[in-house]
């Protein structure tokens, strides 16, 4: 479990983050979610440590982050997966060394080994025969699949994700959320989405904490964001058609 308590963060007079609190759950796919410029990736950069936040902590699994040393930090850092917005593949790398990257850096793994782990790991993703292919030769979702793939390498306990459905189509988008819900719930994975993707809310969302202005606005599951009368989350979530006919037709039941 991650959980943060009293996150603040300033960028000269605007106060992004404000005194915010919450617990992510193993085993969950918990998302982030909020409009853009509310404060969603700066809250997850807090949490990873690539951005010092003005006050608050960040534990996890009961161990205080922030006030780790360097090297301290760097064994919570080798338990954390990332899933990055574009990808972040290597171009110059084929599928298979992309996803051996982490594994030659930070496992102390023989080469046959790592070959072994990255192929259990593509297989996994449903990714087979695809090794020896370059990013520049696959599709956006497979590349997508790779990166998951490469997240999973060194068998995290922590899973971040930047919006991963990012210039997905939706039936595409449907596989990703689908094998990162899967991989969570197999695995027990401390699992964060940013999303803007309602799609991804409605069919994934265990815990989903909505971003409003700084804050901490709503928590919730996707059955019960459906029921709130919260007006900046039903502004936020509603402002699709298809999101108020999804409305309609669990209102009518």
């Amino acid at each position: 479990m991650i959980e943060i308590r009293n996150i603040s963060k300033t960028f000269g007079d605007n106060h992004v983050l404000k005194n915010i609190s919450a617990k992510f759950y193993p085993g969950k796919a918990n998302l982030i979610i909020g409009q853009s410029g509310s404060g969603k990736t700066v809250l997850t950069k807090c949490m990873v440590g690539l951005m010092p936040v003005d006050e608050g902590t960040v534990e996890f699994d009961g161990r205080d982050f922030l006030s780790m040393d360097f090297k301290e930090k760097k064994v919570i850092r080798q338990e954390l997966g990332m899933l990055f917005q574009g990808g972040a593949l290597f171009d110059s790398l084929t599928v298979e060394q992309n996803v051996m990257f982490p594994l030659s850096i930070f496992s102390g793994m023989s080469e046959s080994e790592q070959l072994d782990r990255a192929n259990f790991c593509l297989q996994r993703v449903n990714l087979v025969n695809s090794n020896h292919l370059y990013p520049s030769e696959i599709s956006g979702g497979m590349k997508k699949r790779v990166a998951i793939a490469r997240a999973i390498a060194m068998n995290p306990k922590y899973l971040f994700c930047d919006e991963p459905n990012s210039g997905l189509d939706p039936k595409t988008s449907i596989v990703i959320d689908n094998l990162i819900k899967e991989i969570t719930e197999e695995f027990n994975i401390t699992t964060v989405v940013i999303t803007h993707d309602m799609n991804s809310v409605m069919e994934i969302g265990d815990n989903i904490i909505f971003i409003y202005k700084g804050e901490k606005w709503w928590e919730g599951s996707n059955e019960e964001i459906l029921r709130t009368d919260n007006q900046e989350i039903n502004d936020f979530v509603y402002a699709s058609n298809y999101m108020k006919r999804i409305k309609k037709e669990f209102s009518g039941k």
